[in-house]
């Protein structure tokens, strides 16, 4: 993808890989949780800390989220309708899920702050990504699209950038509680932005999987 390759502050763009974002970099040592699934990282949050303790050395969590976080259902989280169907919608319950990833990174990223721990929390989208599943039956229409595309979307090495800037890069070193796509701290939404909302998902999220 060239036409959105123009560089931001870190110094890479949309058009960044993976391989640019980690050049030169030794992530030995460094422990790394990327995810999305909250039980996952709060049964490894011990580890993560006791790790953190032994090494000397920072911890990341990176929540892969998404741009379509600004569109989830008009109340943001359904609370008391996490498992409806009757109101169900595709986009905004996938919207939703993505707006979660968000306020779940920022109130763990609270936390650690609270607590002193070396550990940051951020979350990120990483962009459209064209993969064989965009295109999976090749006909002379569908290399057509994927053609045009290519252009559009971020191939793989494009589309890993952000997740492994985030989770290596010096340049986000202490950077915690913070939204980003191709590889640059962004804006995101209202919603994403509300300590309070984070808190009760928080909550809730600890009493859907019975955990503490």
């Amino acid at each position: 993808m060239w036409i959105f390759g123009r560089k931001s502050p870190s110094g890479f763009s949309a058009s960044s890989t993976a391989e640019e974002v980690t050049q030169g970099i030794d992530g030995t040592g460094l422990t790394a949780i990327v995810t999305g699934h909250f039980l996952l990282t709060n049964l490894l949050l011990e580890t993560m800390k006791s790790t953190e303790r032994e090494s000397q050395k920072e911890g990341r969590i990176v929540n892969v989220s998404s741009w379509a976080h600004n569109f989830p259902y008009p109340e943001g989280i359904r609370f008391d309708k996490i498992n409806d169907e009757s109101g169900f919608g595709t986009w905004s319950a996938y919207a939703q899920s993505k707006l979660a990833n968000i306020l779940h990174a920022n109130e763990l990223a609270r936390c650690f702050k609270e607590e002193g721990v070396n550990i940051t929390c951020n979350s990120l989208h990483p962009g459209a990504i064209l993969t064989n599943r965009n295109t999976p039956h090749h006909n002379v229409v569908t290399d057509l699209v994927t053609g045009i595309l290519k252009y559009l979307l971020k191939n793989i090495p494009q589309g890993a950038a952000t997740t492994c800037y985030v989770a290596l890069h010096p340049q986000v070193k202490g950077v915690s509680g913070e939204y980003f796509s191709d590889c640059n701290i962004a804006k995101r939404s209202a919603l994403a932005k509300d300590e309070e909302l984070a808190k009760k998902l928080w909550d809730f999220s600890l009493s859907l999987t019975n955990t503490n």
